[in-house]
């Protein structure tokens, strides 16, 4: 295994980005709620560059770049609705694992490393996900962005899990692709991983100091 996992207890992950590449369902839904609005589609590439924040501010962007202007709190909460109605109907239709992140999650899961998700996505649609990869019971908790009060970069959300599993922040390690999970695991008293092939907004997730980075997360096996 890893160096850094020596001595830790649970390994808690992030979803988008990390685990998997949801852009292009996450696209097609806010292209769906934007023309529902009158709007035109924002496309794929720009949509890469506004995840990890929550559905909320993922549409708040899109209508902001839609619009040239920001959006009134009303057309947000209508357009953000619709996202939601078009996510739900395919939140899994083009979404993929990363290389490597199977083989990761299966070798942990067997070594009977305690797994689990702590995202900004909205819970309803983690389920699915990972039930349609096989990978649902991999985890002891999934914690998505509605789940609590706080979501990442808050530390809230990590020590939650850590207090569910009775393990304490030291002995926790934290894998993310951008600055929000760094600094999310470091304000937890979490170890760090970053993996540099997700969603930062155009920065490499090394600026976030992490403390290490794999290209693949089948190092960690």
């Amino acid at each position: 295994m890893h160096p850094l996992l020596q001595g830790v207890k649970l390994v808690a992950f992030d979803l988008d980005g990390t685990l998997v590449d949801s852009v292009p369902d996450l696209a097609a839904a806010v292209d769906a709620a934007l023309a529902d609005d009158g709007l035109s589609p924002r496309g794929e590439a720009r949509v890469r560059d506004w995840v990890g924040n929550g559905s909320h501010k993922l549409i708040e962007r899109a209508l902001a770049d839609a619009l040239n202007d920001a959006p009134d709190a009303e057309r947000q909460a209508s357009v953000h609705a619709r996202f939601l109605h078009h996510y739900g109907l395919a939140p899994n239709d083009r979404t993929r694992l990363y290389p490597g992140v199977r083989e990761a999650l299966d070798g942990l899961h067997a070594a009977g490393m305690p797994l689990g998700l702590v995202t900004n996505k909205p819970q309803a649609f983690i389920a699915p996900i990972l039930e349609g990869f096989g990978l649902a019971d991999h985890f002891g908790l999934c914690l998505g962005g509605d789940a609590l009060p706080q979501k990442k970069p808050d530390p809230a959300p990590l020590l939650h899990l850590a207090a569910h599993f009775g393990v304490a922040p030291g002995d926790c390690l934290m894998v993310g692709d951008s600055r929000h999970d760094i600094e999310a695991g470091r304000r937890a008293g979490f170890r760090t991983l970053a993996v540099p092939y997700g969603y930062n907004h155009g920065e490499p997730v090394a600026a976030s100091r992490p403390d290490a980075q794999v290209e693949s997360l089948a190092e960690l096996v």
